[in-house]
This record gives structure tokens, sequence and C-alpha cells, in this order.
């Protein structure tokens, strides 16, 4: 509630947000509050990372991967404009859901970037979170059916920013689970620098009413970024956006999910920064479901996420190949 800025500070919002409004309505025991990042942008709070405290949890849902991680309570929200549920998921080790976006209610949280921001959860067990979601959805419940999927390897051109061990470990997993190399088209060269632009461009809006010497350096510097980018520039990359999420359906056709890495590798030492979303922000831009599942294990003995994204609102799907998948290599 109080953005993860001193701005707000001892703000106390006059009702619930709908997400949490639905949860109560439920039946669920809301514990607390969690720390973000600056509105859930750079700036790190205090939270540890459970499994290693001198490392990032990440973010910005840091606390509430942490809270996850450490067995405080089994499932928590989060929300993602790039990468902030996949990424602390991924360094806690614990199971981080984006949703496809649109599926879950946004009243009541602070917007940063309206088209791509996404509610989401954490939690330690797949079956923990059809129920939830249905709550939050007012739908009934995904069945999770753990039968084969046909899975595709897709390295995406952030590939060479993963750590060497990274790319090893998501290249004999993929064999393992018997996935098939995919490689995306020429459309999507560029769709990295395509999500930046959108959610700079839109977070100069959204936090347009904030005392701005009151920000922190890093925030300043990243509003400064999004309000360089020219007005065609946003048009070009909305549209380029939307030509993937029609390329991308249609690969969807012979596939039921997609393997990628969830981050570079391991959570990063140092708490100043809370790692790269390079991994997440296409997926995040094309509205597609992903989530990252906890089975691999990095060089320092610490978790690296599997990140396995679905087609656009078949989040049924990405939860039933998470099971599969989970299943076969736990």
């Amino acid at each position: 509630t109080a953005y993860g800025s001193p701005i707000h500070r001892g703000h106390r919002p006059s009702r619930d947000a709908e997400c949490v409004r639905r949860l109560r309505d439920a039946g669920a025991i809301v514990l607390g509050k969690t720390v973000t990042t600056e509105f859930a942008v750079y700036s790190p709070g205090k939270t540890r990372n459970p499994r290693d405290a001198s490392r990032t949890p990440g973010g910005s849902s840091s606390g509430s991967a942490a809270a996850v991680a450490d067995a405080m309570v089994p499932v928590a929200l989060g929300s993602q404009t790039a990468g902030s549920i996949i990424r602390p998921a991924s360094y806690c080790g614990v199971i981080g859901y984006k949703p496809t976006y649109g599926l879950l209610p946004l009243e009541g949280v602070h917007p940063l970037a309206p088209s791509l921001d996404t509610l989401g959860l954490f939690a330690r067990w797949l079956e923990d979170i059809p129920p939830v979601i249905s709550a939050l959805s007012r739908a009934p419940a995904m069945p999770i059916r753990s039968r084969r999927p046909r899975l595709g390897l897709c390295r995406t051109e952030a590939w060479p920013r993963a750590a060497p061990q990274t790319q090893e470990l998501i290249e004999k997993t993929a064999k393992a689970l018997g996935a098939r190399d995919v490689e995306l088209g020429p459309s999507f060269t560029g769709l990295i620098d395509a999500q930046i632009a959108i959610m700079g461009a839109e977070a100069v809006e959204s936090l347009r009413g904030e005392p701005q010497s009151e920000l922190s350096g890093k925030l300043r510097e990243f509003l400064r970024e999004g309000a360089r980018v020219p007005p065609e520039r946003l048009t070009a990359a909305r549209e380029q956006a939307e030509r993937c999420r029609r390329e991308l359906d249609c690969l969807f056709d012979d596939l039921d999910a997609l393997l990628t890495p969830a981050t570079t590798g391991e959570a990063p030492e140092g708490l100043g920064a809370t790692g790269d979303p390079v991994f997440c922000r296409i997926w995040t831009l094309l509205g597609v479901p992903c989530l990252s599942l906890p089975v691999l294990t990095g060089p320092a003995g610490l978790p690296i996420g599997l990140q396995i994204v679905a087609r656009r609102r078949s989040d049924d799907a990405l939860l039933s190949a998470a099971a599969w998948i989970d299943h076969q290599i736990r």
C-alpha cells in the first residue's frame, strides 16, 4: 500500500484492492503485506533471499517470493510488468505464475504500465494455484491434467545473456523432456526493446503525479528514458507486439508449451539491484501465461527456474504442462 516508496509511507487505502476483496470473500486469511521495490520498478527494499541472505530475492515482488520461500505463507500475490513474478520466483526457488494478461483484476493496484501490468501468484505447490485463481477470476477452477505435453525449446534473442551453466541446464532438461527446438520468426527481433519502450512511456504517465524530487535516482533516470520515446516509436512497438501475438498463436497450433530460461542464472550477489528481467520481457509484452518452475540448480547450489510459456488464454494448458514436467524431473 506504500508502493515501495517513502512518498506513500503510512498510506492506508480506504478499501481493499479488488483482488484482496475477492480472496477475503472466498474465505482467505490475509496475513499481511509484503515488500515491493519502488513503484514496482528498480530500487529494492530490505527483503533478503531466504536461499542465501547475501543475494537479491529479485523484484519487484521480492517480499512475496521470499515469504513463500520461507514458508511464511503458502501463496502470495505479485504483479509483473517486465519480470517481477518470474524472476523472484526463480531466485527464491518457488513457483511463480503470471497469468494471461487481463485474467485477474487490477482495480486498486497502482498502475505502472497498464498495457503490461499483470496480477499473479507465488506458491509452493502447483495444486494451490487453481483454487486461488478461481477465487480471483470468479471462474471455475482450472483442471490440472498431468499428461505429456508437446514441448518446444525457445532460446529467444536473449539467449546469449544467460550464463553458460544456465544454457547447459536448460538444453539438457529440454532434451530429457523431449522438447524440439523452436525458433521465433524475424518479426520477434527487437521485441525486447519494444517492451522497454512501451513500459517506459506508460510509466511516465502513471507516475506523472508523484513528486519527482522524492523518487530515487534510478527511477528518475528510467522515467527520463521513457519520456524520450517518440510517439512513432511507441506506435511501432505496439504494432510489432500485435503482429507477434498473432504469430505466436499460430506457433502454438503444434505445441502446448515452450521452455525457456526464467533468469540468466542464480540470484546475483548483493542487495543493491534485483537482477535482469531479460528472459521475461517479451512474454509479458505478448500477454501469454508463464510459470517459473523451481526444478533446476545452479553451480552455487541455488535455484534456477525453468520458465514455461503457453498460448494466450490457455492457462490450464500451462498448469498441466508444469505438472507433467514437475513429475518428470522431481
